[in-house]
């Protein structure tokens, strides 16, 4: 029993929901970087056409003479994704309520920044594309890719300072909430009241389980579900069905700490009262004992809580590595990469992820700093948070998503805000990257 016993501590330390956060969204942006460059691979190879193909297959699902249809690529990024954005408006949720946007003093720098980040972006995009077909597209350099931002920041360890990590996180929260509004305002062509008002009916039937104190996670999935189905039928994205359901989630413990201490401490005792076996096998009452102290632990936890542990995974491993599969394959001619970069799509991409992030992020938090409106995250300098506003240019996953839902049924365009989305986060991934580690160095002497 001993012998594994160093590896069995090792594997279940306990980590702060912020380390978890983080480890998620680094392993998150490790398996993307592979996901994208095999999607890359396989839509410049042989193989080009069956993965085309593959993702276009159609999937439906009949009951009687009611029919649901839609693509594989359709399913992903209107199903799945709705899945990410019930985390992502956990997360938003939790940093609200009890992270860092819960003190408005810690939060006022990244909520300024954030803000900044995405306005200068747009109008920069606006700029280029004003009047043209791809005017719509203002959206896509608005959006900060949260998991490669965060990956390219942890990887330099130690050579940041803390504070600064966790003022990313909160400005990448912050986009999110901001392109989650976006595409729920912005990017709804036609709305069909009747689903959009059944949708609404879900979320308050979700609202009042909460309010009634219904802590099973199964009626809000239920409910939930038809939530999506309506959402998707009225015209609004059904991603949005996901960010509802989110908030709607109870975040308040059903039994309060103290009491769980007591009430624990009691059935400890009456565990003990039963001598242990010669095989080491427990009495039938402790393991009912047991099983009342895990219903007790779940109790004084929260079910957002448990839903945002037991989601980051699955979201980091399966969901958002499949989005990029399906959805980064984009088809390069090399001989016209350069003149496609300087189309007013592509171009007003890159210039919005590249400058207008700095612009926004930066330019806003030094104003925010020398007003004494905000403070510098602790042990940060104005040169690393100048870094970090290049690594907030990385787009990629909602870039994409607004990239799609901006130019619909039109390829070319889609083509040539992949090729900005792809070149601006690889530029402003590396440049952030280097600049922070360059200047911990320098700073060491």
């Amino acid at each position: 029993m001993k012998l594994y016993a160093p590896w069995e501590k090792a594997f279940k330390k306990v980590s702060t929901p912020f380390e978890e956060f983080l480890h998620a969204q680094t392993t998150t942006g490790l398996i993307l970087i592979v996901m994208t460059i095999l999607a890359l691979v396989l839509a410049n190879s042989a193989l080009s056409e069956m993965y085309s193909h593959f993702f276009h297959t159609y999937i439906d699902f009949n009951v009687g003479s009611w029919k649901l249809s839609h693509s594989l690529h359709h399913w992903i990024n209107d199903g799945l994704m709705a899945i990410f954005f019930f985390l992502i408006g956990l997360e938003i949720k939790r940093e609200i309520t009890a992270g860092e946007l819960s003190n408005i003093k810690v939060a006022l720098l990244p909520i300024l920044a954030a803000i900044g980040g995405m306005l200068f972006p747009a109008l920069i995009y606006t700029s280029l594309n004003y009047g043209t077909v791809g005017a719509s597209g203002w959206g896509i350099p608005m959006a900060t890719d949260i998991a490669f931002a965060i990956s390219a920041l942890v990887l330099l360890g130690k050579r940041v300072p803390t504070a600064l990590v966790t003022f990313l996180v909160a400005l990448a929260i912050v986009d999110d909430l901001g392109a989650v509004l976006v595409i729920a305002i912005f990017y709804t062509e036609t709305i069909n009241m009747l689903p959009l008002s059944l949708a609404g009916t879900m979320f308050l039937i979700m609202i009042l389980f909460n309010r009634f104190g219904i802590h099973a996670i199964l009626p809000y999935f239920v409910i939930g579900l038809f939530m999506w189905f309506f959402m998707l039928e009225s015209g609004v994205h059904a991603t949005i069905a996901g960010v509802l359901a989110a908030l709607a989630i109870p975040s308040t413990p059903k039994r309060a700490p103290k009491s769980f201490t007591l009430d624990t401490k009691h059935l400890l005792d009456k565990y003990d009262e039963y001598s242990v076996k010669e095989n080491h096998t427990m009495h039938e009452e402790q393991k009912k004992i047991l099983t009342n102290i895990k219903d007790k632990v779940d109790e004084v936890g929260t079910p957002a809580a448990r839903l945002e542990h037991s989601l980051h995974l699955p979201v980091a491993l399966l969901i958002i590595p499949i989005f990029a599969l399906a959805n980064a394959g984009i088809k390069i001619d090399f001989a016209s990469i350069g003149t496609t970069i300087l189309e007013p799509v592509s171009l007003g991409i890159i210039l919005g992820l590249v400058l207008g992030k700095v612009i926004g992020i930066f330019g806003v938090s030094w104003i925010a700093i020398k007003l004494k409106i905000a403070q510098l995250p602790k042990d940060s300098s104005m040169s690393q948070v100048f870094g970090v506003s290049f690594l907030a240019g990385i787009g990629f996953t909602m870039s994409i998503f607004v990239a799609d839902l901006a130019f619909i049924g039109n390829p070319e365009l889609i083509f040539q805000s992949k090729i900005g989305i792809l070149s601006a986060s690889l530029f402003s991934g590396l440049f952030g990257y280097f600049w922070l580690k360059s200047i911990s160095k320098k700073s060491k002497y």
